[in-house]
Parts: C-alpha cells; sequence; structure tokens
C-alpha cells in the first residue's frame, strides 16, 4: 500500500488494478456485478490494514463534529395521490417551495460535447447580466474559455457574478480569477475554510447555475472542468446533463443564484438586469428549488419521497452518488409492492469516489431482494442526477441522492412537468442503461469478502455521503 496524490478522474490504478481510497491505492481486483464470488481478498498486510482503519476511525470523530439544522424528516410519506394527480402539484409547490410555475421550455444538453457550447454561446450573448455559480471550477480548457467569456462580457459592460465553492475550486488557476476580476467581474469564493471554525469546510456550495440577463438559466451536474469534456467516450470523460430553462421559472433559478450570493456578499441584486418581465416561451410546468442545510428543512430529501410515495407505475433514477438511508429505502420498497417498477442507475468501477461505491453497496440487500433493479454504468464516471416518475414529472440539478445533498450541501433542482420533456429523458435513460451491468440480489450476496470489509469501513461515514 503506497500514499500518493491521485487524479480525480478515477484513472488512477486502472493498469495495475489499485483502486484509490482516501488518497491511499489498495491492490484490488476489479469489480464484476457477476462473478464476485471469484474475486479474492487483495494482496496487504495487517499493519497497513490498521492503519487504514484507525485513519478513518479518526476522520470519523472529526467529521461528526459537523453541526445538522433542524431534526430531520423522519417518518415515511404515505401514497396517497398520483404524480398525475393535481394534488401533486399543489403539494410540491407548497412543500417544495417555490410553487410550480406554466408556460415553460427546458431543454437537455447530454455530456460536454452538447453542453460547453450551449452554456458559453449563452455567455457569450449576455447583453445586462451573467450569473454563475458552480461547485467545481478548475483549470484547463473549459476552464479557460468560461474565464475569457466571462471577462470579456465584463470589459463590454455586462455585470458578471461569480460563486465558486472554496473547495471545489481548489484545482482553479489564480491566474484565471485575476483575468475574470481585471476585466471587472466580481468573483466570490464560497464558504472559506477559517481557523476559528474548521468543520465548516463540510458545508459546500454544490450548485450548478448559470443565468443569462435574467432570461436564460442552465442547470444540471456538469462542473467547469476538463473531465466534463467529449461524450463520455472514453474514462477520462465522464457522463452527465445539463439543462436550459427558458420561461417564468428563470426567476426562480436566479433567486436561487442571489441565496448564496447574498450570504456570501452581504449585498442584494435586483432590477431588471437580474428580474426582467418574463414571457411565456413553452408548454411545460416547471419549478426551481433550492435548499441549505442553514434552513434546516431538508427541501431535497422531501422532494425525492414526495415524488416516491406519488409514483404508481415507474420510477427511474439517475444518481452519482447513491448512499440509500432507512427511510427512502422503505419507501422504495414499498413503492415496489404497490406495482412500481424502480430502477436505479449507478456508477460502476470507473468511479471517483470508492468510498461512496462501498458505502452505497452495503445497503442495496433489502431493495434488489424487494425487487428494486439496480444498475452499475460500465464505459465511464456516470455523474447524472436525475428522477422520472411515471413517465411525467422529473427532476433534475445538482442534487445527489444520499445525506450530503439532503443535509450537508447547498444544492438546486428544477422539476419538470411534462410527459413529452419526461418521454425525452426516458430514452436518454434507457440508452444509458444498455451501457449497464445489472446487479441482482444473488449477485449481491455472493460479493466478495474484501468488499465485505470495506462496506463495513465506510459504513460509519454515511451520514456525511
Amino acid at each position: 500500500m503506497t500514499r500518493r496524490n491521485f487524479p480525480p478522474d478515477g484513472e488512477a490504478g486502472r493498469q495495475d488494478r489499485r483502486e484509490p481510497f482516501f488518497g491511499w491505492l489498495l491492490t484490488s481486483p476489479p469489480y464484476d456485478a457477476r462473478a464476485m464470488r471469484r474475486c479474492p481478498a487483495p494482496d496487504g498486510n495487517a499493519p497497513e490494514r490498521m492503519t487504514l482503519l484507525s485513519f478513518l476511525c479518526l476522520l470519523a470523530g472529526l467529521t461528526g463534529c459537523t453541526n445538522f439544522y433542524g431534526k430531520g424528516i423522519q417518518y415515511q410519506i404515505e401514497h396517497r395521490y398520483a404524480v398525475s394527480d393535481p394534488q401533486f402539484l399543489r403539494s410540491m409547490g407548497s412543500l417544495v417551495e417555490p410553487g410550480v410555475l406554466a408556460s415553460n421550455r427546458v431543454t437537455a444538453y447530454v455530456n460536454g460535447d452538447q453542453i460547453f457550447p450551449a452554456m458559453l454561446e449563452a455567455a457569450r450573448g449576455a447583453s445586462r447580466s451573467i450569473c454563475l455559480e458552480t461547485y467545481i471550477y478548475w483549470s484547463g480548457e473549459i476552464g479557460r474559455q468560461f474565464a475569457n467569456a466571462l471577462a470579456e462580457r465584463a470589459k463590454a459592460g455586462v455585470k458578471v457574478h461569480v460563486i465558486i465553492d472554496w473547495v471545489g475550486s481548489r484545482r482553479i488557476d489564480p491566474a484565471l480569477l485575476d483575468l475574470m476580476r481585471q476585466a471587472g467581474a466580481e468573483v466570490e469564493r464560497y464558504n472559506p475554510l477559517v481557523w476559528y471554525a474548521p468543520t465548516r469546510i463540510n458545508h459546500r456550495d454544490h450548485r450548478k447555475l448559470l443565468i443569462v440577463d435574467g432570461q436564460v438559466g442552465f442547470a444540471g451536474g456538469a462542473g467547469l472542468a476538463d473531465i466534463w469534456q467529449g461524450n463520455a467516450d472514453s474514462p477520462k470523460h465522464w457522463r452527465d446533463s445539463m439543462f436550459k430553462l427558458e420561461g417564468p421559472a428563470v426567476a426562480q433559478m436566479q433567486a436561487a443564484f442571489m441565496d448564496n450570493w447574498v450570504k456570501t456578499t452581504a449585498r442584494v441584486l435586483d432590477g431588471d438586469d437580474y428580474f426582467p418581465q418574463l414571457g411565456l416561451a413553452g408548454e411545460q410546468y416547471a419549478q426551481v428549488f433550492k435548499s441549505s442545510p442553514r434552513e434546516g428543512t431538508e427541501d431535497v430529501r422531501l422532494m425525492y419521497l414526495l415524488s416516491i410515495a406519488a409514483a404508481r407505475k415507474s420510477v427511474r433514477l439517475s444518481a452519482s452518488y447513491y448512499v440509500p438511508d432507512d427511510l427512502t429505502t422503505q419507501e422504495f420498497i414499498e413503492a415496489v409492492q404497490r406495482g412500481v417498477r424502480v430502477e436505479i442507475i449507478v456508477p460502476g468501477s470507473e468511479t471517483d469516489s470508492p468510498i461512496v461505491k462501498h458505502a452505497s453497496r452495503g445497503k442495496w440487500g433489502p431493495l434488489l431482494k424487494a425487487g428494486v433493479h439496480i444498475y452499475e454504468y460500465q464505459p465511464t464516471m456516470y455523474h447524472c442526477k436525475m428522477m422520472i416518475v411515471d413517465d411525467i414529472w422529473v427532476s433534475v440539478g445538482s442534487a445527489n441522492f444520499g445525506n450530503r445533498s439532503f443535509r450537508l450541501n447547498d444544492e438546486a433542482n428544477l422539476n419538470v412537468f411534462s410527459r413529452a420533456f419526461a418521454a425525452e429523458q426516458a430514452a436518454i435513460f434507457e440508452a444509458d442503461q444498455g451501457k449497464c451491468r445489472e446487479v441482482t440480489y444473488e449477485d449481491w450476496k455472493r460479493r466478495s469478502l474484501w468488499e465485505r470489509i470495506l462496506e463495513g469501513i465506510t459504513a460509519p461515514f454515511r451520514a456525511q455521503l
């Protein structure tokens, strides 16, 4: 076992079959859902494993100091109405604010080859304002393209405001920040680490938003880094999606950006440059909601629970980081018991977070036994975050399916009520499914001893994942 820094794209260790885990490289056989029984335990010695275990226990103690806001949702939501019932939109718009608005248009962009040209075109066409909020902003070709576009617009007199997470932007070249700032753009880092409050590092801004002139908005899962380039055609290019929003709900997305802008700068941005009169853009109902641990409402978890509870036919979930808890697990099981087909796509062996993989898999037993279908995406890291319910309700955005998104991170999602849009996303989901390996209950029971050990080691960290 050796210590080294490894790249975030999950490529380290692929040739020699060593797997990054909290920065360590552990010799391990490649994971195969259909042949787990054949996987031997990796070579190693007891002192190395004890060192790793001690490190994880120490980290568990440190992360346990993080404050939680509110008591959290403790009880299941009963199935009382369908997603297609008008009551669903009334409840969703009241319990997960703001309300659901009519007359929007949402356009999907699949992978970097579609995502970045569309976002850059919108930014370069800005005439009044650009508001960008993102978790990941790294140096590289994509980082330079966005910095140049924002700097050019700022020089032209466009009001440019950027929020980047302090942790997520750790790989950015300061020269890119200087380029934007010297051009007149305002660039702020969210929640930087300070010595007197070390646990605040656990509260991250995970939102990915771009709003141009207050009229067009983008939301989804892609950050600004070269790992999102391409078309998910190699392990170096991640699979992800972004979504362009036009219509009245753009004001909700702008308000979501303003939430952390005010928290970071204590200044309110207002007026026509940010909140213009918005006309009708399409026939889709849409809602942009935000969540933050400071608000203590767990809107992400509540949105997922309300959606699953209202399902009568199908739930399709794309989850880049899937760490089910007892509450969501039971909600899925009850959905299956009333005849709902539940399908979940998660990353396979190509993952940037092995700890999430192991912590997640340890909780799959009851789901698989109940009839939930779980698929592992094979070609590259699967970073999509989407739920499709009964082929009419779709939620996309930055929120993952785990406690970090439920209770620790700031998130923002776009919900769409539209059969046409849902059908389009279902087709994309099925295309991804064709590149997956399904994990059955029998496969799960036959997983190797080493897999079970890692699941046990990572179990205490589920509340942080």
